[in-house]
């Protein structure tokens, strides 16, 4: 064959793979398996871990599933869950912060006291404890950029630092009681979406997931780039909506969804988007996955920093608030014992990497989840607490060993 009947031929061949498309649901099962056999996991293993954990406990204790019982797995999961998202923006740059525990404990502490002892309005209350949060991330950053502190040691000394103004902040008292019937405390402790909300709401992901697939397929196809077929796309989008409303039918047999909890997958929902969407988050994952490149290619690594740590002690503030409304009130016990390491580990566990520059804002939603549901399930057993903190460990440990693998094979499959 001559040298332009070669070329010509890779043309075709090119043109052949340009214009080819999914078919149907065969091939979106076939590109699944093709990327989990390439490292791609995504959630797939704390969802199958999730079935698990629901099965042994239900097994265990029927009243694990009951709807009430998941209302209130729902409203407690939610303050852990939003200071993990904090957490999922320092992983993503390859950090970590130490101190979200203190800083939440802090955080509620403030409010407590501008508030209740103060007098000050609760929105302005709340504004001014975020606020002050920033003020720490803030403080981080600078020592990462400016000094090259590791995170690891700052956020560590703002830990014991954050604790010890927490503890000063309270006073002699100890503890600062939210009023019961307050807004505030209604949010945290009683106030679920009306049923016509919730089907309502639950029907949007559906929506969002059929539009945004069909404008997808036409662009690519308009590119003349491989697409997914229309009918896998309103496949998806049907199974999705259909779950969601089954999932609301059943909570809404119970109390119905917390709004707090509809306020954490609120914030999941938008940090998604910033992670995904946005240039911001795309710098996010550059500078995660290599710095020096990404310096290189013109991102503001400093600002990326500052805004990564910022963030998460911002979360961490408002996540301290969120729990001072649950129990109605603000004390030196805010923000301490496990608050710290389930943060981190939701993260982890929902698909956060430990390496930096992978990573999802859902992490924190189903990482959460999986440890809340550890400890509600040995409560309602009443284990002690001695098997959560055990089996919330080996949980942690094979999330990160599961991260590890797919970290390698995602490697040797790039070599190959």
């Amino acid at each position: 064959m001559t040298k332009d009947g070669k070329q010509a031929a890779m043309l075709l061949d090119r043109s052949d793979v340009r214009v080819k498309h999914e078919t149907g649901v065969s091939d979106a099962v076939r590109a699944f398996f093709d990327r989990v056999k390439s490292g791609d996991l995504g959630s797939l293993p704390v969802v199958a871990g999730l079935i698990i954990i629901w099965t042994v406990f239900a097994s265990l204790n029927p009243i694990f599933l009951s709807s009430n019982n998941l209302v209130n797995l729902l409203f407690d999961a939610s303050t852990v869950g939003v200071i993990s998202l904090g957490i999922v923006c320092v992983l993503m740059v390859g950090e970590i912060d130490l101190s979200v525990g203190s800083i939440s404990g802090f955080a509620s502490a403030l409010v407590g006291t501008l508030w209740v002892n103060q007098g000050w309005p609760i929105a302005l209350a709340i504004v001014a404890a975020v606020a002050v949060g920033g003020l720490f991330g803030c403080l981080y950053a600078v020592l990462f950029n400016r000094l090259g502190m590791p995170s690891f040691i700052s956020t560590l000394a703002g830990l014991l630092a954050v604790l010890g103004m927490q503890l000063y902040v309270l006073g002699a008292t100890g503890s600062i009681n939210l009023p019961y019937g307050s807004a505030i405390v209604d949010f945290g402790q009683l106030l679920v979406m009306p049923r016509p909300v919730s089907y309502t709401l639950a029907v949007i992901p559906g929506i969002v997931l059929l539009v945004s697939g069909l404008r997808t397929i036409t662009h690519r196809r308009a590119a003349q780039l491989s697409a997914p077929s229309v009918g896998g796309i309103v496949f998806r989008a049907v199974v999705m909506t259909t779950a969601l409303e089954l999932v609301v039918f059943y909570l809404n047999q119970g109390r119905g969804i917390p709004w707090m909890f509809g306020l954490f997958v609120g914030l999941v929902v938008a940090m998604s988007y910033a992670l995904t969407r946005t240039r911001w988050g795309r710098s996010m994952t550059a500078v995660g996955g290599n710095r020096e490149a990404a310096r290189r290619a013109g991102i503001n690594v400093r600002f990326i920093y500052m805004s990564a740590f910022v963030l998460c002690s911002m979360f961490a503030a408002f996540g301290g608030v969120l729990s001072a409304a649950r129990l109605a009130s603000a004390s030196q016990q805010a923000g301490t014992g496990d608050v710290n390491l389930n943060a981190i580990a939701a993260a982890v566990i929902g698909g956060t990497s430990l390496f930096g520059g992978r990573g999802s804002a859902y992490s924190a939603l189903l990482g959460i989840i999986v440890i809340q549901s550890i400890a509600n399930g040995l409560t309602l057993l009443d284990l002690s607490s001695s098997l959560r903190y055990m089996i919330t460990g080996a949980v942690l440990a094979i999330a990160v060993i599961v991260d590890s693998l797919a970290r390698r094979s995602r490697v040797s499959h790039g070599r190959a």
